[in-house]
């Protein structure tokens, strides 16, 4: 269960690192832990990433703490999942993607589709309902899907819990978009 896990969260209050804390049984940290057995970077695509972030990701690269980007705040953003994952694989190391972020009509993100199985996980129903997807989805996502599979077959199966390999996550806490994927990763370490 991941609430008896020392997971610490980061990340600036534009992201609600707190709110993403409280998510995941975890802890904010404003200083570096090093016992910890998970960091969190909680990420706001709007407002980018802060240089004490980056400077707290960097210190805790040293510790080679298994490390997870979860990014939020997408619902009612002009900025989306895409440009904060090309912000942090500049500023943070290299991060896999997943998942992708599927979007309502009217915008909303409101569903995800693994790029491992291809599978659609809907979040616009309660409880969430998985789906095949279709080709046109299947089509859009190719090129991010050759290269998380390439990525995770040169890690290998544990470079998560060994802190080798860096998921980035899309979370929606008012939906639970990524929450129970997010879970998956804690169960892991």
């Amino acid at each position: 269960m991941s609430s008896h896990k020392r997971i610490h969260v980061y990340g600036h209050v534009s992201a609600q690192p707190q709110a993403v804390a409280n998510l995941f049984g975890a802890q904010l940290a404003d200083e570096i832990i090093a016992e910890s057995e998970l960091a969190i970077f909680a990420i706001n695509p709007a407002a980018g990433i802060d240089q004490k972030t980056i400077d707290q990701w960097q210190t805790i690269s040293n510790y080679q703490l298994p490390r997870l980007v979860v990014v939020n705040e997408l619902d009612g953003s002009d900025a989306d999942f895409e440009d904060a994952i090309m912000l942090a694989n500049r500023v943070f190391d290299k991060l896999v993607t997943p998942y992708l972020v599927l979007h309502s009509d009217a915008g909303s993100p409101i569903a995800l589709i693994s790029l491992d199985d291809l599978q659609i996980i809907d979040y616009s129903t309660n409880p969430p309902t998985t789906s095949a997807s279709e080709s046109e989805h299947q089509e859009l996502v190719a090129e991010f899907r050759d290269e998380y599979l390439e990525d995770l077959a040169g890690a290998g199966d544990s470079a998560f819990a060994a802190g080798l390999l860096f998921p980035a996550i899309p979370i929606v806490i008012s939906n639970g978009l990524g929450v129970d994927i997010v879970k998956s990763y804690i169960d892991q370490i």
